[in-house]
């Protein structure tokens, strides 16, 4: 009877490992497969330079990506991120890109290699107020957005309002939105401080994802810099330096912007009343 007894422990302790043993694998595929696209040959010598402050394969690994997800993201700007995201998932997952209906430089850039763009799987027109759609409901695990919040609201409280509410509505059950954005002070006036700043209070944001549905499931201080006094332009840091150039040598010393990191859930079909 005892041997029965530790037989069936030893085998309870096996099958109750047996997750934690598949979720470290999946980790460590996603871990190389990041660097992997993080160290790319197709990445230019000023985009890798920034990494020091965008921690990209930290902060995906925050918000959770998998090689297999669908994937939006917002804004993708010069793509700098998009060198990333799309190799991440070429083989296995699905990039869509929510950008500008005229975004002819982003487009240029996504053919001039087909080898490493060649499998995003389409371009969602994206330009708040005007096109905040982001495809059919339920059919997203992602939603990625980087240092574009404070745009939205500079438009207005309604557009970013907006944003977030697409987000959610296109994100599957369970689905991930994760953010960066410039910190501004705590409790500020948010608009003020994106429109004078171009950051937002940490405060806002969670309260405004909250209000959407949305479930706050991490909170991560991988892209601070506590150097930063976060009340001064961003765009007046490295590496835009568009200040007086008296100034420059000070800013270098700072670096660039403090940031936030934020990962939002859109809670289960279960837990979706209770969250709002």
């Amino acid at each position: 009877m005892l041997r029965r007894t530790c037989k069936a422990l030893a085998l309870l302790a096996v099958i109750l490992l047996l997750p934690v043993a598949a979720s470290a694998a999946s980790t460590d595929d996603t871990t190389v497969l990041l660097q992997k696209a993080v160290d790319g040959a197709w990445r230019s010598a000023p985009n890798k330079a920034r990494d020091t402050y965008r921690h990209p394969v930290e902060t995906l690994q925050f918000f959770g990506i998998r090689p297999d997800m669908t994937v939006i993201e917002l804004s993708p700007g010069g793509g700098w991120y998009t060198e990333i995201l799309a190799p991440f998932l070429y083989e296995r997952g699905h990039l869509i890109e929510a950008a500008p209906p005229k975004a002819e430089k982003f487009t240029a850039k996504l053919k001039s290699n087909p080898a490493v763009f060649g499998h995003i799987a389409g371009m969602v027109p994206f330009a708040p107020p005007d096109h905040v759609s982001l495809g059919p409901a339920n059919s997203a695990d992602m939603v990625l957005t980087f240092r574009n919040t404070h745009d939205w609201l500079i438009n207005s409280p309604d557009t970013l309002e907006a944003v977030f509410k697409s987000a959610f509505d296109v994100l599957k059950p369970g689905g991930v939105f994760g953010l960066t954005e410039h910190r501004a002070k705590p409790f500020g006036d948010a608009r003020v401080t994106a429109g004078a700043l171009h950051r937002i209070p940490e405060d806002y944001l969670i309260a405004l994802a909250l209000k959407t549905g949305f479930q706050l499931s991490g909170v991560s201080e991988i892209n601070a810099n506590p150097t930063d006094p976060e009340d001064i332009n961003i765009h007046r840091l490295p590496p835009d330096l568009a200040g007086p150039e008296d100034e420059h040598a000070k800013m270098k010393i700072i670096g660039e912007s403090d940031r936030m990191t934020l990962r939002f859930v859109k809670p289960l079909a279960g837990n979706a009343a209770a969250s709002r």
